[in-house]
């Protein structure tokens, strides 16, 4: 029935276009076409770290305050704030005319209880909860903190482009328990979002949200500065694979592909018309994650003897091609490589070739008898669907028993939250990426926590590094924070949390007729066709 509805409407769409070229060519002039990297499940930000659902948030809904190059927050939604007592009283102003797409006025207490719902999913947003006392709205313009201690990272706990998204939205909806997604979408981006254009797997619509005011000033890049929206449609068409998106590219069907993989980015760089570029240098970084609540990663010893089987190099280049090419770096630590918090210190283990004969011996030594491990790859993540038997042959070359759970990327993620043993469902390992810029510092790195089952899939307990954490944020200087992150790092080594796999560039592609894409993930403000 529904390929019958489909082929229907593509014989009514040829008609239009014989009866109507003139109309057709005008509507395609202001609509971008994009290919997502995959198709939007999750439709709140809030209650997700999907990139896609992040992505998608940014059109939808606006933020307090935006990230720029630097990684420094900018104001967005707010004119300013003010700080008094000492850095203990923080008042945010919100500039005028800001509308919610139904028309209501954006109010200080939508503002508060969005913030409140973010919070509860978001470790950096629950820190600055745990130093707050107050978070008021005393009058409809002013959003009030009171907090317990200064908290200087405030604005950009507020505008961090990491997942997952402190976004603004009505009071109404931002009551929504935060872990279900809210009943309708409603923000005030520069976007409203078409729900009766959605087509599960193949089609996501937005429209110009007319009445956005855009603020006047700031720095274009990331989510900072201006956000004037030049198209009046932008349609997401999710391809079936790789090679279908690109083609679609390249035959102009398509304006805008977000990820140019890289097995086939030779293709694009030849084509007419196609501009292949890495809008984030943070790229994405790769990790193995492990259940510390199941053997055998409950074991320490374990967790630390197999990291003489992962080959950082062996991985990269299986995804991204040789060293040439310039697009990954190893080795990864525990922090986004090019940025203040990276460092290499206790990095050795990852450097040089691989003995797999005394892995072999240390994970005996360590106490691992062959437990079978049920390792989870998301066989629709194409990066991750790569590397993912590159990991599978170093465990097996280690002498581990492993079984292959690869499945489609949501399906991996339900079955990610189980904690129980392989013989109940349960799971071992997965792999899965970041974007850098969620690895840059301790304060929004998910998988760097270590409180225990309220933390991340995996579950890790490290006391050591939380204590760490805590002396971050309160660092005098960015000195003391880098030494700081340096000593995590140390005791992640030993710790394990996960295992880094490398961080490689990841570039986007697009006709070369449209300009103004922003550095940073894909956004829709500011682009134009030429």
């Amino acid at each position: 029935m529904r390929r019958r509805t489909l082929f229907q409407a593509a014989g009514a769409g040829l008609a239009a276009s014989v009866a109507r070229p003139s109309l057709l060519r005008a509507q395609a002039a202001t609509t971008l076409r994009f290919t997502p990297q995959q198709d939007l499940v999750t439709l709140d930000p809030v209650t997700t770290t999907a990139y896609v659902s992040r992505n998608h948030g940014y059109m939808v809904f606006d933020t307090l305050y935006g990230m720029d190059a630097n990684y420094q927050a900018t104001p967005q939604m707010v004119d300013g704030h003010r700080i008094e007592d000492d850095g203990r009283r923080w008042d945010l102003t919100l500039r005028e005319g800001l509308l919610f797409h139904d028309g209501e006025r954006v109010l200080a207490r939508d503002c508060v209880a969005s913030i409140r719902r973010w919070a509860r999913r978001d470790p950096f947003g629950q820190t600055l909860m745990d130093a707050t006392d107050e978070l008021s709205a005393p009058d409809d313009r002013t959003i009030r903190f009171r907090l317990k201690r200064p908290f200087p990272l405030l604005p950009i706990a507020l505008g961090k482009a990491s997942v997952p998204v402190c976004a603004m939205m009505p009071a109404r909806l931002a009551e929504t328990d935060p872990f279900r997604q809210v009943p309708e979408l409603i923000g005030s981006g520069p976007f409203r979002f078409k729900a009766d254009e959605r087509i599960a797997g193949a089609q996501i619509v937005y429209t110009k949200f007319d009445r956005y005011v855009p603020r006047r000033d700031g720095q274009l890049a990331w989510t900072s500065g201006p956000k004037v929206v030049h198209f009046d449609r932008v349609e997401w068409k999710v391809m079936p694979d790789t090679g279908t998106a690109t083609n679609a590219l390249i035959a102009g069907e398509q304006d805008w592909q977000e990820y140019a993989y890289h097995d086939l980015l030779s293709v694009l760089r030849r084509a007419r018309n196609v501009t292949v570029r890495v809008l984030d240098q943070t790229g994405f970084v790769g990790m193995v994650r492990v259940n510390h609540l199941q053997p055998p990663f409950n074991n320490p010893a374990i967790r630390r003897a197999l990291i003489g089987a992962i080959d950082q190099t062996q991985c990269m280049q299986a995804l991204v091609g040789p060293a040439e090419t310039g697009l990954y770096h190893v080795p990864l630590g525990f922090f986004a490589p090019g940025t203040p918090m990276a460092s290499t210190d206790g990095l050795e283990p990852f450097v040089g070739p691989r003995n797999y004969d005394k892995v072999r011996a240390d994970l005996r030594a360590a106490g691992y008898n062959g437990e079978k491990i049920v390792f989870m790859i998301p066989s629709t993540s194409q990066p991750n669907a790569m590397m993912g038997p590159v990991i599978e042959d170093q465990f097996k070359r280690a002498g581990m028993n492993v079984e292959v759970f690869s499945v489609e990327f949501n399906a991996m993620l339900q079955r990610r939250n189980r904690k129980g043993p392989v013989s109940e469902g349960g799971w071992s390992a997965f792999i899965t990426n970041w974007a850098g810029s969620d690895w840059l510092s301790p304060a929004g790195h998910i998988a760097l926590r270590g409180n225990g089952e309220a933390g991340f899939a995996g579950w890790a307990t490290m006391p050591r590094i939380e204590s760490l954490r805590d002396d971050w944020f309160r660092a005098p200087d960015e000195a003391a924070q880098k030494a700081i992150c340096r000593e995590i790092q140390l005791e992640a080594m030993r710790e394990v949390p996960y295992y880094p796999i490398g961080q490689y560039l990841q570039p986007t592609a697009h006709r070369s007729n449209l300009t103004g894409i922003l550095d940073g993930f894909a956004t829709f403000w500011n682009v134009r066709r030429t």
